[in-house]
Parts: C-alpha cells; sequence; structure tokens
C-alpha cells in the first residue's frame, strides 16, 4: 500500500464507523482487562456470556480473589483454557490488590508484569480504558496489515510497529478496532469479501475476490 493511500483508506473506515469500540463487554478498567485476559484463544462472544454472569458477582480484585480458585472457574468454564486463565487471573488480581491498591495500572510495563498479561493485552487496556493510540495485533490486525501491503511484518511486534509508524496520527486512537472488525466481518481468513469491500481500492491484495 502506497503512504498516498494510507489516509483515504482509514478515511473510509472511519465514515463507515466513527466511533469503533471492542465487542467485549464492560464497564470499568478492571472488568476490561479481565475479559480481555480471558478472550486469548476464544471469542468475544463467548467471553461475554461468562462474564455477564461473573461481573455480577465479582467485578474488582478483590472480589475475584474472594471467590475463590473454584469459584472463579465454575463461571468461566465454558471458555478455552480456563484453569489456565482461572489461574492467571487470579494471580493478577493479587498483585492488583498488594501493589496497585485493586486498580489497573496505566502503564505498559505494570500491565505486562501481571499474570496472563502480554503486549497485545496491555495494548487493549491501554487503548480501550485510557485512551492511548496503541496497537494491539490480533490474528484479524497480523493477516489485514499483511494482506493489504498497510503493515506487512512476520511478527506481530512488526506489524505494530510499522502501524505506529505508518498510521496517520488523526487514526491512531481507533485504528486498531477499525482493523479488527475489518479482519473480523470483511478481509476474513479464508476468502475475504473483496467485492463489498469499502476500502479495496487502495489495497495490494491480488486477485480480489469476486462475488459468489
Amino acid at each position: 500500500m502506497k503512504k498516498t493511500e494510507i489516509e483515504p483508506f482509514f478515511a473510509t473506515l472511519q465514515a463507515a464507523n466513527p466511533e469503533p469500540e471492542t465487542e467485549l463487554e464492560y464497564t470499568t478498567p478492571f472488568e476490561l482487562l479481565a475479559a480481555v485476559l480471558l478472550s486469548a484463544q476464544a471469542t468475544d462472544v463467548g467471553v461475554n456470556k461468562a462474564t455477564r454472569k461473573l461481573f455480577p458477582v465479582a467485578n474488582t480484585p478483590q472480589a475475584i480473589l474472594d471467590l475463590g480458585i473454584e469459584g472463579l472457574e465454575s463461571y468461566i468454564k465454558t471458555i478455552g483454557l480456563y484453569r489456565s486463565k482461572a489461574k492467571h487471573l487470579m494471580e493478577a488480581c493479587r498483585m492488583l490488590v498488594e501493589q496497585h491498591g485493586g486498580e489497573v495500572p496505566r502503564t505498559r510495563a505494570e500491565l505486562e508484569a501481571l499474570p496472563g498479561v502480554g503486549r497485545k493485552t496491555a495494548n487493549v487496556v491501554l487503548n480501550v480504558a485510557f485512551g492511548e493510540p496503541t496497537m494491539a495485533v490480533d490474528t484479524h490486525i497480523f493477516r489485514v496489515g499483511n494482506r493489504t501491503g498497510l503493515a506487512p511484518g512476520k511478527t506481530p511486534l512488526e506489524v505494530e510497529l510499522k502501524l505506529m509508524k505508518r498510521v496517520p496520527p488523526e487514526f491512531r486512537l481507533h485504528a486498531h478496532h477499525w482493523l479488527i472488525l475489518h479482519g473480523r466481518y470483511v478481509c476474513v481468513a479464508r476468502k475475504p469479501m473483496c467485492w463489498k469491500c469499502a476500502v479495496a481500492p487502495y489495497c495490494d491484495y491480488k486477485p480480489k475476490t469476486p462475488a459468489p
């Protein structure tokens, strides 16, 4: 993708969805952190089903600790890898209570120090909860970055750093949501829906897939 095509690419995505939001349901930074931690290798729909039952009962680090590991597992057992996720979430809650007064920290280093929280999760929390212009590269963004030519790279970090360099500043806050939603619903893995893609004119992908 040529540099001159990046601005119209994002302007088109912005026009279609001016205020994109995560599809994970949350009301506080901690609920978001917990939901993102649970969402690894799981769908947002599946996570939302579990947290709709969990959060009314326990939506603070201390309340999760009070549930105990078996109590927490009983709420999230419909999510893949629930045992290891429950362990990580418990350990993260303990650190939040002991080191951060039960509050979610606002720096990448402090977030990544929490068990089960990697760079992608930290980027989601920084962006969605605290309004930082970060790029949380998941499988969708990795695919869209490479397929369109916007930010080709062999690793998620390479794609992330390229996006931070190539996405114009005015689009950075919402860019990761536009790219995730585009990858989830239009630029899908097996057969991208090029025939109904609004940003196809700016995309390097060849051949464009025709309408079925």
